[in-house]
């Protein structure tokens, strides 16, 4: 039996060891792919791989700089490979640190008033104002329905988790909300924002959001997330976002 035969003979029964233990579809598709990656470096039966051979594999993996997550899979799926499906004992005891977080990409003052002066769409430029000045997700901003506005006090709606949550509309943001109400003919159980098909999807947001970053000349990268996140960092500074200035 060649190399290649009894590789691909090993990992048809990891398959079949993982799916008797019943281990999620996620699971399985993950560790096989980093075990046909593993297998491939090496010409030789899978049996014959030693305990230096595979950390010297999982060491370049880290010189590459691949994140702690990432090595932490591949360091199961061996080990998995080794223990479980050819019950060799290497005793592979390496753990890796997932790579630290980086911190939150934000807009300053200055680029946040750049980005909403280039946005020409009255429609969007409200959205993203109410997304930043409320400090919206994109999934809070597309499930907000008519009836979810009271205009005395904000907003109330389940965010994150099935959470509700209230939050503040800028008094300046309050009479378009009413003017769009009336003049999109919504009613009580309508959602705010609809496309041309229905429900706006995020990809229209993450788009809208990309496009006014570039034409504003913002050197970042920036999504539908910054805006959140630029609103907290500006009320952190002093207390007010631009929206209220």
């Amino acid at each position: 039996m060649g190399v290649r035969e009894m590789q691909t003979n090993t990992i048809s029964s990891m398959k079949r060891e993982m799916m008797r233990r019943r281990y999620s579809q996620r699971t399985i598709d993950s560790y096989l792919f980093c075990i046909e990656k593993f297998l491939s470096k090496f010409r030789k039966n899978p049996r014959k791989i030693t305990k230096k051979e595979i950390k010297d594999y999982l060491d370049d993996l880290a010189e590459r700089n691949k994140a702690g997550s990432t090595l932490n899979i591949n360091l199961c799926s061996i080990r998995f490979l080794m223990e479980d499906v050819l019950h060799r004992n290497l005793y592979l005891k390496l753990k890796y640190s997932k790579r630290p977080k980086s911190l939150p990409v934000f807009m300053t003052k200055e680029e946040t008033k750049r980005f909403f002066s280039v946005v020409e769409n009255p429609k969007h430029k409200f959205m993203l104002e109410l997304m930043y000045s409320a400090g919206l997700r994109v999934s809070e901003l597309l499930n907000l329905k008519v009836r979810d506005f009271e205009s005395n006090y904000g907003w109330v709606r389940k965010g994150k988790g099935n959470k509700d949550r209230m939050f503040i509309i800028a008094d300046k943001l309050k009479k378009n909300i009413e003017d769009h109400i009336t003049n999109q003919g919504l009613k009580y159980n309508d959602f705010l924002f609809i496309g041309r098909n229905g429900r706006m999807h995020p990809s229209s947001i993450r788009y809208i959001v990309k496009d006014a970053a570039k034409k504003a000349k913002i050197r970042k990268n920036v999504h539908p997330h910054t805006l959140r996140h630029s609103f907290g960092t500006h009320m952190a500074e002093d207390g007010c976002n631009i929206i209220e200035l």
